[in-house]
């Protein structure tokens, strides 16, 4: 029997709710302009996005209960219970679309468990990279764990395995799923974070958030222990508090599990008026943020995991015409280029210093801040990556015809 009408597909995320998360969100914009019939299942938001089930902009969205975990148990825990309502949740959505393809995103890596039991009915399963599991499971515990290690890197494997296509989020990530997932390199796309440059681009700001302020340097993404805040609060206290910089604030936007431990530090160290946490907000009030800054940084530190990961906000920066400072890492120079200064990997007073060095040059702020919006609107937007993400839907969908 054929089906008439748009083809439906279904994403699965964890990670974050939708449209919060701003590369499924794209990804699902870009299949439903495309005429596929898009649903998405993710985790319910704190403050916004706790529907059950809603539509928005054409794309159905179905959001389940979660919470955010910071042992190996309650990651145990908390991906065991996600996983459960994903998969009623996916039950609930074929039996409305019978989809003919789903993408699960990690991490967790778990989500191939709900793609093979739908292989049964003959939906494709495409992989959707994000991130290196092991490594962040890695950066997280270490190795002490090692059961729970092994386990991480036995449903990277299955995840490869299960999948008909895998999206990955840079060359790095290609490169494990074709080593380490044997996937043949024909059916690896390459999807990028990129901005959508007709929503990210430089606004009128607002002064006010500067605090009287005339300089401001901003920190967008989620704030957990891989992602170099408390790093980037040494780097603060060192231009504050050592150098005596008086010129500039601090707005550090987003939320996770470190955000308590991040403020108690600003608080013990006496420069909290220095320094402002938004916690999280909506993409509206993020691009005033930015386009209120002068500098965007990017405090991840080298790690197995960020050294092959490619950091949205810094597309994100770029995109708003900032100019970057972020320690000295594969993939992040890969995307930022010269439009960058790059510190010692892991030493927050270089990475201080090449914020004060941007800080005390505006001439050098908007050759660097030129130079990353072109790269944006010549090569790393939305508009061509897009086009890979249809591809490799492409292919999935031929897939299922030849088998």
């Amino acid at each position: 029997m054929t089906r008439s009408g748009p083809t439906p597909v279904c994403i699965i995320v964890e990670n974050l709710p939708v449209p919060l998360d701003g590369r499924v969100w794209r990804e699902a914009g870009a299949l439903r302009d495309a005429g596929y019939l898009v649903s998405v299942i993710c985790p319910k938001g704190k403050r916004s996005f706790t529907a059950s089930h809603e539509i928005l902009d054409g794309i159905h969205i179905y959001r389940h209960r979660g919470w955010e975990a910071s042992s190996a148990l309650g990651y145990i825990l908390e991906y065991t219970s996600a996983l459960a309502a994903e998969f009623y949740l996916a039950l609930k959505v074929f039996a409305r679309t019978r989809f003919r393809i789903l993408q699960g995103c990690n991490p967790p890596d778990t989500i191939f468990l709900i793609g093979l039991f739908f292989k049964l009915f003959g939906v494709q399963f495409i992989f959707d990279h994000h991130d290196l599991s092991p490594e962040l499971f890695e950066t997280k515990f270490g190795r002490k764990k090692r059961l729970l290690f092994a386990l991480s890197r036995l449903a990277e494997q299955f995840s490869f395995r299960a999948a008909n296509v895998s999206i990955a989020t840079n060359e790095s990530f290609k490169e494990v799923a074709i080593t380490r997932g044997k996937i043949p390199r024909d059916r690896v796309f390459v999807v990028r974070n990129c901005p959508d440059l007709t929503k990210f681009r430089r606004g009128p700001g607002r002064p006010k958030i500067k605090l009287g302020k005339p300089l401001l340097v901003a920190y967008v993404g989620f704030m957990g222990i891989q992602d170099g805040l408390f790093l980037l609060l040494e780097s603060i206290e060192h231009i504050v508090i050592h150098e005596h910089r008086q010129d500039t604030h601090f707005v550090l936007i987003g939320g996770g599990t470190m955000l308590p431990d991040l403020q108690a530090v600003v608080a013990r160290k006496n420069f909290a008026p220095f320094v402002t946490f938004t916690g999280q907000v909506s993409h509206e009030e993020v691009a005033v943020y930015l386009s209120s800054a002068d500098v965007g940084v990017a405090p991840d530190p080298k790690t197995p995991m960020n050294d092959n990961s490619t950091m949205i906000k810094i597309f994100e920066y770029m995109a708003f015409g900032l100019p970057v400072v972020l320690f000295d890492l594969k993939e992040g120079r890969r995307t930022a280029g010269p439009s960058a200064l790059y510190a010692v990997p892991n030493d927050p007073i270089d990475f201080a210093r090449q914020i004060a060095r941007l800080l005390d040059s505006r001439e050098l702020r908007k050759q660097l801040g030129e130079y990353g919006r072109k790269r944006i609107e010549d090569q790393l937007n939305w508009a061509v990556e897009k086009d890979v993400l249809l591809h490799a839907y492409n292919t999935a969908l031929q897939s299922n015809r030849a088998s």
